[in-house]
């Protein structure tokens, strides 16, 4: 039975490539990218064999190790990853559970990862080929990595089928993981910065030292101890790495067997009453589209995805420039501005992201004001308040109130500047948007249209406007405290100056192509 599930995913690889052409070449590129990274990391590994320093091999391995092991266990999770082989498809056919999950478990063997990992960990090999026994704990200690790896995805992948199993959960669950990208950029880049010649071999031996003896570590420091001689330590850290192996095992049987009596759960129906807003805001047409987008705003994972990204911008341009030593008083006046620039930002697709639903829109002869009106009012429930309170929050940690009329002045003009950039391009140049219920995280092919030129326009106009305003908060700054006052001037002015031309621009552009903007729903 084990042979039959092993060759089941194995035609089930094959079957892949009977795909369209373009789907091929994509495994194709996929294929060839893993095939690069394995060659790369085995010429590494081959070539520490000729490393005298065998404790900074030992430590490098084990913290990198020790990360790779928690990334097969992370990313199902994170990902939400579809499993071709789950164990609830051989549920009617009545085999004993330990023989499922032992075919299931070989037949992870199969695939890009396992042959990427397979190939590093023989090159690991290699690595500590310095002694016949040594050689042996380095065969064992691998051989036990490559199961601990594989155990390790089945368990996350069974896992991440009963708590990702509602639409709602993989999407929560994707913004998760791109948070993790994104919080992981800036501390790679200050990895990099670290004066390694000074504190990065303590840092990497304190962990290592702390890592070697967790399940996440301790395999992959045995043949580093046994070089070293430290037979006693390898030969508990052996024990400890196959004790992992053997409760990863005991998890994945008992998941099993959970899942072949258990069907894939379904999300439960959410029961509403009332109108919500659509009985707080005027019974207008305005009001009637504010309230839509309101209730949008809240639900769809589309914008809250946008929203929950909007903070982790400021953080990604801080931190280098702090390692870049800008001065950390002038940039706590940084990430109101550029919140309200990526806010300004977020709706100048908007009218794609009602997709086919745009037709009652047009239907009905909704006037281009009402529509325009109504999209930017959650825009600027949000905005308005964060521009007041974020500004009076970045003065007070810059130690100075002076600026304060300034920051609400460049933090308006890029607010408004970019809403009314959005309210035009999103009635005149609407390109393919995620459909409503897809992942937030998909994006579809837009080959046959401007959206890069669209996005571009939309985002840098509204720091061109804005740059007279930006350059009197630095004047006023480093030259003469009376140009705060004039940017708070120019900012407000032409802020509003640009949002009623965007909206007046918008809704002529939304009446007048009405039928335009169904089609491209349509199209998309």
């Amino acid at each position: 039975m084990v042979a039959q599930l092993l060759g089941l995913k194995i035609r089930l690889l094959g079957n892949a490539f009977r795909r369209s052409p373009w789907q091929v070449v994509g495994i194709l590129v996929g294929l060839a990218y893993g095939l690069g990274i394995a060659g790369g990391l085995v010429a590494v590994l081959v070539s520490a064999r000729f490393v005298e320093d065998v404790t900074l091999i030992r430590d490098v391995c084990t913290v990198a190790g020790a990360v790779v092991l928690l990334g097969f266990f992370l990313v199902p999770l994170l990902v939400g990853i579809d499993d071709t082989m789950d164990p609830r498809n051989f549920a009617l056919l009545g085999m004993p559970t330990r023989t499922i999950a032992g075919g299931l478990l070989v037949s992870s063997f199969v695939g890009v990862p396992a042959l990427v990992l397979g190939l590093a960990l023989l090159a690991s090999v290699v690595t500590w080929s310095r002694g016949v026994l040594v050689t042996l704990f380095a065969l064992v200690a691998a051989a036990l990595l490559f199961v601990t790896c594989m155990l390790a995805t089945r368990v996350s992948t069974s896992l991440a089928a009963f708590l990702l199993s509602t639409r709602r959960s993989r999407e929560f669950s994707g913004a998760t993981g791109v948070l993790v990208l994104l919080i992981g950029a800036p501390v790679a880049f200050l990895l990099l910065n670290v004066e390694w010649s000074r504190y990065g071999l303590d840092l990497l031996g304190g962990l290592s030292a702390i890592l070697g003896w967790t399940p996440l570590g301790a395999a992959w420091a045995v043949p580093g101890d046994a070089v070293a001689g430290a037979w006693g330590s390898a030969l508990l850290r052996l024990l400890l790495a196959g004790v992992t192996v053997g409760l990863l095992w005991l998890a994945w049987v008992a998941l099993v067997a959970r899942m072949l009596v258990t069907p894939g759960r379904e999300a439960a129906a959410k029961h509403y009453a009332g109108l919500s807003w659509f009985g707080r805001l005027p019974h207008t047409p305005a009001g009637a589209i504010a309230a839509r987008s309101i209730t949008s705003w809240g639900r769809d994972s589309r914008y809250w995805v946008s929203l929950i990204m909007i903070p982790v911008v400021p953080i990604l341009v801080y931190l280098p420039l702090t390692i870049a030593g800008v001065p950390e008083h002038y940039l706590t006046l940084l990430p109101v501005p550029l919140m309200c620039l990526f806010l300004g930002w977020t709706i100048h697709n908007d009218v794609a992201y009602d997709s086919t639903a745009i037709w009652l829109h047009v239907a009905s002869g909704t006037r281009g004001v009402a529509d325009r009106v109504g999209r930017l009012i959650p825009t600027l429930v949000v905005g308005i308040p964060l521009i007041g309170l974020g500004s009076a929050l970045s003065v007070f940690f810059y130690g100075d109130w002076g600026p304060l009329p300034a920051m609400l002045g460049v933090s308006t003009c890029i607010f408004l500047t970019g809403l009314g950039f959005s309210s035009y391009t999103s009635a005149r140049f609407p390109y393919p948007a995620t459909k409503p219920g897809d992942s937030p995280f998909a994006q579809p092919q837009a080959s046959d249209t401007g959206s890069a030129i669209v996005q571009s326009l939309t985002f840098t106009g509204a720091i061109v406007l804005s740059s007279p305003a930006i350059l009197g908060l630095l004047l006023g700054i480093f030259v003469d405290p009376y140009w705060f006052m004039q940017s708070l001037y120019y900012g407000v002015g032409m802020g509003l100056l640009a949002l009623v031309i965007g909206v007046w621009r918008g809704a002529r552009a939304f009446e007048r192509r009405g039928p335009e903007i169904l089609a491209s729903a349509l199209r998309a």
